[in-house]
This record gives C-alpha cells, structure tokens and sequence, in this order.
C-alpha cells in the first residue's frame, strides 16, 4: 500500500482550503462524529462545506464527500460539477469516489490516505477503470495534521468504550 499518493502537485492556495476542510473534520469530531470535513471550490469560491454526519443522521451515505457534493449542486443547479475541486481530510471511499465520478469534479485534494478504505489508490484506485470521467488527485496535503485529528478521535473513543 502506498503512503504518499500525489498524482498532480499541490499548491499553496491548496494547504488554506485544507486547513479549512480540517476545520470542519474537528466539528465533526465534536459531534462524535468521526472527523473528516470536506468543501468543494469552483472557480475559486467555497461553495460547499460539510462534514461526516453518519452517527447522528443514522444514515450510511452522510459521508462528508456525499453531502458537500449535494449541497454544491443545489448550490449550482444541477447534478454536473464542472470547475470544481474536492478538498477532503481524508481519501474518498469507493461510495465517495463514486460519487465524485458521477458529478464529474475536476479535481480532489485530499490530506490523509484512507489505508482500508480509499479509493483513489490506498486500497483501490477508481481512476485505473475505464470510467467516463478521471478526477485528478492531490494526495498528502495537511496529512499528518489530519492523521492526527483521527488518531486523537479513535483513541478517544477506544477509551470512553472501556
């Protein structure tokens, strides 16, 4: 498995919307939700924010990729989301990556590689099939500041489980 997964090279203006999109992980931490924060920019303005919401919604696609895409085609109107770029805390799962696909996002930065769940070369790699649309992937940005919010939640959690 490949730790360091950037296909395309990161930019300063990439690390200030991370830091924003970790953020939004640390509010979702706060909710006991598990901290990952994603905001989806097109044409240089944030027009999406989100962050998982899966424990409190009870429901399995509130990933935090899943809802920002959502709200970023209300916000434009309409399911295609051309001129946009993903940044998320963590790598996309194959139920993101898909959905990332299926709105045809130009780009997805994301901070820490999802080493049991990524889709965007940890465990799988959706750009390598024959897909109709190949977002291209920054990978590493803010990484060990994102690894250490996880880390930071799930040992918290081990314990409060005790």
């Amino acid at each position: 498995m490949k730790e360091e997964l950037i296909n395309e090279p990161m930019t300063e203006a990439d690390t200030a919307y991370m830091q924003q999109a970790l953020a939004l992980a640390e509010q979702a931490g706060a909710q006991d939700e598990v901290p990952v924060g994603a905001l989806i920019l097109h044409r240089g303005e944030v027009i999406a924010t989100a962050f998982n919401t899966r424990e409190t919604s009870k429901c399995a696609t509130h990933h935090a990729e899943v809802l920002a895409i959502e709200a970023a085609c209300r916000r434009l109107g309409g399911w295609r989301l051309p001129d946009c770029t993903l940044y998320v805390t963590l790598e996309p799962c194959p139920m993101c990556a898909g959905a990332i696909v299926n709105a045809r996002i130009d780009r997805v930065v994301y901070a820490a590689p999802d080493l049991r769940a990524g889709a965007f070369g940890s465990v799988v790699d959706l750009n390598t099939l024959p897909l109709n649309h190949k977002p291209r992937i920054t990978g590493g940005v803010c990484c060990e500041e994102s690894k250490s919010i996880l880390s930071a939640y799930f040992r918290a959690k081990r314990k409060k489980d005790k």
